[in-house]
């Protein structure tokens, strides 16, 4: 990915003697999806327990931070900030306490009218603690008139627009809620008996809980000391799931809608091949994303696959680069060319997008300082045009390189030998179109009406830094 962060994951249980231990363990499988915090909150049928911080899962949770989470019942989140500052103030999950007792919500997603939503509260009295849209809810929860928590937290997400898979944590409950589009994933699983959410798949591999099901869109479902219970009570809409999870967010080891991420990489790869092929020696990815594309290019061009990037795994948001400027420094830190590997060689390296353009630069300079005789870039997504308002948000659109420039202007402005997207039919073909997806980053046709502020202030970060 090119110049990218990732968004949030959220991990839930109900009913498990070690209910914040598990969810620790399952946000250790999601850190992909957030660094800059991470949470859990816990309750024992009374209260509601919790701790969260910035940084990372293992170094906010040690076990005697553990030990003070009490109760079967445990909800938690890693962040990505999509909208708010990274502050420990904005770290989830949120808790509150109301009228009725306490609550603690973790969210994935983006709320596009939470601005409104928010100017409204305020005239009527709320104060808000925190720069997060995910507040929001928690106001609405508080406000509304009804008299079970499911029901309040209904009528509250009829107000919503945008994109959110919500976990809710009462004294009693818990809660899982997709919106109608279904644009954020999240999955259902059983653990000896205990029920599991989590934003993908991979979470209960690890706690070894068994995948159910995903969250269908437009579903809440609650879970207390009577059973499952399963709503639809929201205003069907066409699916719109986002298909740049299965493009680089969620981890190859996991499931979207069933289906394998690692297979439909593999899949795009082919269909790339198909599309785009090169007269070259070697197919190299860039790691980690750009692996399964890149198998699957080989395996269908017939050229050789080659790990000819190093991938520096051991490197923090963060670093400290030396006052003589290094050529590349961001780029080499995380990634080495192996020079035995690229020397003399026409070489095609694949990665899943570019965005700005300015990493993909960086990586065909370095290719050429190893002595690679030609460079191809091939890309296993079409060309990002339009910025994102759903959780996975690039920059506002004249930052978009693929937004002002064709395919052969791009590939002059990196400097490559050729540049080439797959196609957003070549996508459709590897990702199985039925399932229904957002694709709205390719074709600036959004699904829903956007309700931010202005498209260029309320934008959301994602892509605002670089990586490399």
């Amino acid at each position: 990915m090119d110049e990218a962060k990732e968004e949030c994951g959220v991990f839930g249980i109900y009913n498990h003697e070690e209910a914040p231990n598990i969810t620790y363990l399952g946000l250790y499988a999601l850190q992909h999806r957030g660094q800059e915090s991470c949470g859990i909150a816990s309750s024992d049928n009374r209260n509601i327990y919790f701790h969260k911080s910035l940084g990372l899962v293992n170094d906010v949770f040690k076990e005697n931070t553990l030990s003070q989470l009490k109760g079967k019942n445990a909800i938690g989140h890693v962040r990505y900030s999509t909208s708010g500052e990274t502050l420990l103030k904005n770290a989830q999950p949120l808790v509150a306490d109301y009228y009725y007792g306490s609550i603690s919500v973790a969210h994935n997603g983006n709320l596009t009218n939470a601005h409104v939503i928010k100017e409204e509260l305020e005239e009527n009295g709320s104060i808000f603690s925190s720069t997060s849209d995910t507040e929001v809810v928690i106001h609405l929860i508080a406000s509304s008139t009804e008299s079970l928590l499911i029901d309040r937290v209904v009528s509250s997400l009829k107000r919503l627009k945008g994109a959110y898979s919500f976990l809710f944590l009462s004294e009693k409950e818990v809660i899982a809620a997709r919106d109608p589009f279904g644009f954020r994933p999240l999955v259902m699983g059983n653990l000896n008996g205990s029920v599991v959410f989590a934003s993908e798949t991979c979470a209960l591999d690890l706690i070894n809980a068994v995948y159910l099901r995903d969250v269908e869109p437009g579903e809440v479902i609650l879970v207390d000391g009577e059973g499952i219970k399963s709503i639809f009570p929201f205003e069907e809409e066409k699916k719109s799931r986002c298909v740049f999870e299965l493009i680089y967010f969620a981890r190859p080891d996991s499931l979207f809608n069933g289906k394998s991420i690692y297979k439909l990489r593999i899949q795009m790869g082919m269909e790339l091949a198909k599309e785009a092929n090169a007269d070259a020696d070697i197919v190299i990815p860039v790691p980690d994303s750009g692996v399964p594309a890149a198998l699957g290019f080989a395996k269908e061009s017939g050229i050789d696959f080659e790990m000819g990037f190093t991938r520096n795994h051991y490197v923090g948001r963060t670093f400290i680069e030396p006052k003589r400027a290094i050529r590349h420094f961001g780029v080499k830190v995380k990634l080495n060319p192996v020079l035995d590997v690229i020397k003399g060689k026409r070489v095609v390296v694949v990665d899943d997008s570019v965005v700005r353009g300015t990493t993909s630069k960086k990586i065909v300079d370095m290719l050429k300082l190893a002595g690679a005789k030609e460079i191809h870039l091939r890309l296993s997504s079409p060309m990002v045009t339009a910025p994102c308002f759903y959780g996975i948000d690039t920059p506002v659109k004249d930052e978009l390189i693929a937004s002002k420039y064709s395919e052969k202007e791009i590939n002059a402005k990196l400097g490559a030998s050729s540049t080439r997207f797959l196609s957003l039919d070549g996508l459709r073909r590897a990702v199985c179109a039925e399932m229904n997806f957002c694709e709205a980053c390719f074709s600036g046709i959004y699904p829903q009406a956007i309700y931010m502020e202005t498209q260029e202030n309320r934008q959301l970060k994602l892509f605002s830094k670089e990586i490399f």
